[in-house]
């Protein structure tokens, strides 16, 4: 089974006012054969959508994000089937945003996590079949912990990222929850940090390593707005931050954050046995595959970023792409009960 992971997708402000006006599968440029290639796609989506016009402004916010409900269908042409809503954006237009949200998604048929209309709601897997294989995927955020999801009030599942004991052990137990409903593999989706820094802080790889210890397979990172290393724990794969991979954001001259990877990982018997990391450019509303200079850069930056966290991707030049393989393949054991 493959699944493409994808990190912030914004559809609000200048990409939501080309919508109405552009075939939903022109936002994908020539990565959509890649994403309709997978199985499964799962993205950060860094918006709500709604017609709701009324701001959160109950606390200081710079930027708002909203996506017209029409949205959905750039999300559909892409083949995503689920998203994350953990994030600092959600909540953008109030309450009524986010259960618009949630409507429109379940209308098309995209399952969420992350975010919902109670504490329950908001922290419960969201459950995938694709290729074969079950995926669970819980999402939390770090991010505005005022919109901390509670009893009868919507909102998101917010998370102190810390490696302390009783937080770790509660990712577990709904990994265990996701792995009773069946999940054969769990990815834990994470709104984590702040923005445009280039390396995980050490509480953060604790963090990783704990709950992979505790029952998730994959972590899939975002929030920073530029990617992060990768790095294995136990043949189990950290994607730190997956960067953008559509928006209207402004670029920074230096950090470059309209530059990122599609995140491909093949998954075999309930572990990730493969990664491959496609260098891609974002321009306005549309995300392209990198090239030139760009594609050299991402991987020159990438491999620099993934050795520092003790991984060493190979570059597949007639693949285009950087190659991990985090869980080698385990052959099952000969039957010796005829020995």
């Amino acid at each position: 089974m493959r699944m493409a992971l994808l990190g912030d997708v914004m559809l609000g402000r200048l990409v939501g006012e080309t919508v109405p006006r552009r075939r939903p599968e022109s936002f994908w440029g020539d990565v959509l054969p890649l994403l309709r290639d997978a199985d499964l796609v799962l993205a950060n989506l860094e918006c709500a959508v709604t017609t709701h016009a009324r701001p959160w402004t109950r606390t200081p916010k710079v930027f708002h994000f909203r996506a017209p409900p029409d949205a959905v269908n750039v999300l559909r042409a892409a083949g995503v089937r689920l998203v994350s809503l953990a994030n600092n954006h959600v909540l953008d237009f109030e309450e009524r945003g986010l259960t618009d949200t949630l409507l429109h998604l379940d209308a098309a048929g995209i399952a969420h996590a992350g975010a919902g209309v109670d504490l329950d709601a908001a922290e419960a897997p969201a459950l995938v079949e694709a290729g074969g294989v079950k995926v669970g995927v819980i999402a939390a955020t770090d991010n505005e912990p005022g919109w901390e999801a509670g009893s009868g009030r919507p909102g998101t599942s917010w998370l102190p990222v810390v490696a302390d004991e009783e937080i770790l052990d509660h990712v577990g137990r709904r990994a265990a929850e996701a792995r009773g409903r069946g999940a054969e593999l769990v990815v834990l989706s994470l709104h984590w940090g702040p923005n445009l820094v280039v390396r995980p802080p050490e509480e953060f790889r604790r963090f990783a390593r704990g709950v992979l210890e505790r029952g998730v397979d994959l972590v899939h990172g975002h929030s920073s707005h530029v990617f992060q290393g990768v790095e294995v724990h136990g043949g189990k794969p950290v994607l730190y931050d997956t960067g953008d991979f559509l928006d209207d954001y402004a670029v920074d001259p230096v950090l470059r954050n309209d530059l990122s990877l599609l995140f491909l990982a093949e998954v075999e018997g309930g572990e990730v046995r493969e990664l491959r990391m496609v260098p891609v450019r974002l321009d306005l509303a549309v995300v392209n595959r990198a090239r030139g200079p760009d594609r050299d850069e991402v991987v020159t930056r990438m491999k620099a970023l993934c050795a520092e966290l003790g991984t060493h991707p190979e570059w597949d030049p007639g693949g285009g792409a950087l190659v991990l393989r985090p869980a080698p393949h385990r052959p099952a054991r000969p039957d010796t009960s005829r020995s």
